[in-house]
């Protein structure tokens, strides 16, 4: 294979794209994935075909920019990112409150503090996703693979667990309340300890196989047993 032609890149002139700043860029379509644009008013910027993934948007104001064809898959937004009024966000791959996410790949992704209410996770592939923090109240994740991913403090409450996987997940601090966990596929290794609101389901989840209940986590350093013991003894 030719070795590219000297001259062909310029090092000087280039900037990574998750340093790219919201500026107009001629004809070429801006890349700017993994940018940090929040909170920012961009203004008439003209991001046709832009590059997008990964950008963070949360209090962004997009509404006068022109975002056809823009690639936002990934990119983040919360209930403060304004869009043009017929730009559809919330099914552009976005993440953020009320997006359609159904079956997306989101494995290991930095999801921590995000405010995801209102949206709809089904078959989602969340494993070894970090949503610490996270708002999911009465969200759907029915059928998600959700093995190793890290939830420590989430607000889960009503959230819909479905059919999913919990292998290994860290839900240590978690608020459960009402969150329906009766049908779930595996808790091999889950780690509840001080988890709220789930009182109500102790039993249940400490009549599961022992398989799943006597499985050492050797992130938390405890078996699923153990945390979900420890709620009976706190309450």
């Amino acid at each position: 294979m030719p070795l590219p032609r000297s001259g062909s890149l310029n090092l000087r002139d280039w900037t990574a794209p998750e340093d790219r700043l919201p500026e107009h860029s001629g004809a070429t379509p801006m890349d700017a994935r993994g940018a940090n644009w929040s909170g920012l008013n961009l203004g008439e910027l003209d991001l046709r075909g832009a590059q997008l993934c990964r950008c963070d948007l949360r209090g962004t104001d997009l509404s006068r920019c022109r975002l056809d064809e823009a690639d936002l898959r990934l990119a983040r937004y919360d209930s403060s990112t304004s869009v043009p009024e017929d730009f559809d966000l919330r099914s552009s791959g976005a993440v953020g409150p009320g997006a359609k996410l159904n079956g997306v790949y989101l494995n290991s992704t930095d999801l921590r503090g995000m405010d995801l209410r209102g949206s709809v996770l089904m078959g989602a592939y969340l494993s070894g996703a970090d949503l610490s923090g996270a708002l999911l109240d009465g969200v759907s994740l029915a059928g998600s693979d959700l093995r190793s991913a890290t939830l420590r403090g989430a607000m889960c409450r009503g959230t819909r667990f479905g059919n999913s996987e919990l292998d290994m997940a860290d839900l240590r601090g978690a608020d459960l309340e009402g969150a329906a966990l009766d049908t779930i596929e595996s808790i091999r290794g889950t780690d509840f300890s001080s988890c709220s609101g789930l009182e109500a389901q102790l039993d249940a989840l400490l009549s599961r196989p022992l398989h799943e209940l006597d499985c050492w986590n050797p992130i938390t350093r405890s078996t699923t047993r153990a945390s979900l013991e420890s709620l009976r003894n706190q309450s």
